[in-house]
């Protein structure tokens, strides 16, 4: 578990605080129609069609309307990228006798090319998923270089060990590559997710086949073209674009990928190490839902606690795995946290994600939105009060009106289920053992925060929530 805190007061992840202040400094105007250059498959360093011949639309979730087609890979060509990387990875081959040190020199490259087009980048992310370029530029681009450079690093500091045993023995372990390692990354953070992905698989030599999620396939592709242009050998990285259910399940149940790394819903979680199982028993990664407790004491600074739990459920449109979507607020001082939480959601700008003074865009599909539109009704209908929000803004693209829930009790599915969506939740409480129990109430662990002037509040909390990482 990771906590992190500061003279009692929770820290919030770097994520956040870069998000928050790091785009008040000057920022580039984004390019609102920026040039689609990569819509193909990348397999062996060279840009294919799928083997079907088939494509799909990707949508501009602000406006609805399709951006382009692209190939639509399935187990095919999942097939052929694998037998690429396979070569890439033989004993012998340019990439399995590359110095250590030089790949990191290759990621350190590919960081300044993403630097040289961070611009681009922002704003093809901003056309493709719709968040506020500023969020893109600032936040995602600056962490997915910051995660390269990171990694970067380590290419040549791990080590294996010499082990004194008994015996006339000359004992030692090293750190060998898996192999060939499917990724398969969501839509919510397309760069960054591709960075966290990338970067410790090939700083540390592995070979490897993603898929982008089909709702923000554009961005993982232009970066294909970067890796070519850093120097990475062929084969080394390939990038499949297409729908789960068949490109991912090929790299899944894939005899010869060695490990699968998966980040998105629990429910395809499910699946996924399913499909491992069924298969060669490859190595498993998953990074799944949440369903966070963002716990407020009456001795918090209130004006701070209402602004950080905004920030912890609406940043990114609300589509954070780990946003605080359970916000618990002392009975002291409830009435006063939901009336100021309220206020703050009526001062959320929305719209068009390239104009600056918009904190908010749209969601990542129609499907999404009905999805989110349901449980809002779904609250309503159970009892919770309804406070703002609860619907659709404008008639174009999939816009949601930041929404907040009082009144919201542990068994409503607004509380249970993960909306992943602009929809908060507070839900009130007595004690610090009442809420500890109620927080642990749920099939999720990913993280929570507490508010609180006191550390012995925040200790207890972190200690006792069954959280992997506690702010």
């Amino acid at each position: 578990m990771l906590v992190a805190r500061r003279l009692g007061k929770v820290l919030r992840p770097n994520w956040i605080v870069i998000s928050r202040c790091g785009y008040a400094s000057a920022q580039p105007q984004p390019q609102t129609s920026p040039n689609i250059q990569c819509n193909k498959l990348f397999i062996n360093n060279e840009w294919v069609d799928s083997a079907s011949g088939k494509t799909f639309a990707t949508i501009n979730p602000t406006t609805g309307e399709k951006i382009c087609d692209v190939s639509e890979g399935d187990k095919a060509d999942v097939d052929v990228a694998v037998q690429a990387a396979k070569e890439a990875f033989k004993l012998g081959s340019p990439w399995r006798t590359m110095d250590a040190s030089e790949r990191g020199v290759l990621l350190n490259r590919l960081a300044d090319l993403m630097e040289r087009d961070r611009e681009y980048l922002a704003s093809l992310e901003t056309l493709d998923n719709g968040k506020p370029f500023q969020i893109a530029y600032a936040a995602d681009l600056a962490l997915s270089i910051k995660c390269l450079r990171y990694y970067a690093g380590w290419a040549d500091k791990i080590h294996g060990k010499t082990i004194p045993i008994d015996g006339d023995y000359f004992c030692y372990t090293r750190h060998e590559p898996v192999g060939v390692c499917g990724q398969i990354i969501p839509w919510n953070f397309p760069l960054l997710m591709l960075a966290w992905k990338l970067g410790p698989a090939l700083a540390t030599g592995n070979v490897i086949i993603m898929k982008p999620a089909e709702q923000t396939p554009l961005t993982a592709l232009y970066v294909a073209s970067l890796i070519k242009e850093a120097g990475f050998p062929p084969g080394v990285v390939n990038i499949i674009t297409g729908y789960g259910p068949t490109a991912g399940a090929a790299i899944s149940e894939h005899m010869d990928v060695d490990k699968v790394a998966f980040t998105g819903s629990t429910e395809v979680g499910h699946i996924v190490l399913q499909a491992a199982g069924r298969s060669n028993l490859k190595k498993v990664t998953l990074e799944l839902g949440g369903k966070s407790p963002n716990i407020v004491f009456s001795d918090a600074d209130l004006d701070e606690a209402v602004e950080n739990s905004h920030f912890a459920l609406f940043f990114n449109q609300g589509q954070c795995c780990c946003a605080g979507s359970r916000t618990f607020v002392h009975e002291d001082i409830y009435d006063d946290f939901v009336k100021k939480s309220v206020e703050r959601a009526k001062k959320r700008t929305m719209g068009n994600p390239y104009d600056s003074s918009n904190e908010q865009g749209p969601q990542i599909d129609e499907e999404q939105m009905n999805k989110i539109l349901e449980l809002i009704e779904s609250g309503k209908q159970e009892g919770a009060k309804l406070q703002c929000g609860g619907g659709r803004e404008g008639d174009k693209g999939y816009f949601i009106k930041p929404t907040v829930f009082s009144d919201v009790t542990d068994h409503m599915r607004i509380a249970k289920e993960e909306i992943f969506g602009p929809v908060m939740q507070i839900m009130k409480f007595k004690d610090i053992n009442e809420v500890i129990e109620r927080a642990n109430t749920t099939m999720y662990g990913l993280a929570a925060a507490v508010h609180t002037t006191d550390v012995n509040k925040a200790i207890a909390i972190a200690h006792g929530v069954r959280a992997g990482t506690v702010w």
